[in-house]
C-alpha cells in the first residue's frame, strides 16, 4: 500500500478507506454504530458502549470503540505493543484477530498508517478471489 499523504488521521478516513473497498456495504443494525462488511463478513465496526471498556478514571463507558480486524494474532500483538500506536484489546476480544481504537485517538495515527490497516482489515474478511483481484489491480500480488 503506498503512501500518499502524512497528516493526522480523522474518523472520516475510517468510513472514507471502508467505503472504497469493493463490495462493502454498511450497515447500521438497530444503532447509529456502522458495521462495515465486505460480503457478509465484518472488517470494521464502531462499536456500541460496552461494560468491558471503560475509563479507568471514571468507569464510564466509552462510546467510541472502534473495532478493526487484523491478519493474525502475530498481527494483533504486533499494533499492540508499538507504544507510540493507540491501538489496545480488553479480556473480551482474547483469541479474536481484531484491535481496538477509541475514534477520539485516531489523530495519533497518521493517514497512510491508518487506511493501510483498514485495507488490511478488508483483506482479512475478503473472499479469496476478490483479495486476490484488489491486490492484482494495486500490483501487489
Amino acid at each position: 500500500m503506498t503512501s500518499v499523504s502524512r497528516r493526522p488521521a480523522t474518523v472520516a478516513d475510517i468510513h472514507d478507506t471502508a467505503l472504497a473497498m469493493p463490495h462493502v456495504a454498511v450497515e447500521r443494525p438497530g444503532t447509529r454504530h456502522p458495521v462495515y462488511r465486505v460480503g457478509t463478513k465484518p472488517f470494521v465496526f464502531f462499536r456500541t458502549p460496552r461494560p468491558d471498556v471503560v475509563d479507568p478514571a471514571t468507569g464510564e463507558r466509552y462510546d467510541d470503540v472502534v473495532v478493526i480486524w487484523v491478519a493474525s494474532e502475530g498481527d494483533k500483538q504486533a499494533l499492540l505493543q508499538d507504544e507510540r500506536l493507540p491501538f489496545f484489546t480488553v479480556p473480551h476480544f482474547d483469541g479474536h484477530a481484531s484491535v481496538l481504537l477509541r475514534a477520539s485517538r485516531t489523530g495519533e495515527l497518521d493517514r497512510d498508517e491508518l487506511v493501510e490497516i483498514v485495507q488490511e482489515a478488508w483483506l482479512t474478511q475478503a473472499s479469496d478471489r476478490r483479495a486476490r483481484l484488489w491486490l492484482e489491480e494495486r500490483g501487489l500480488a
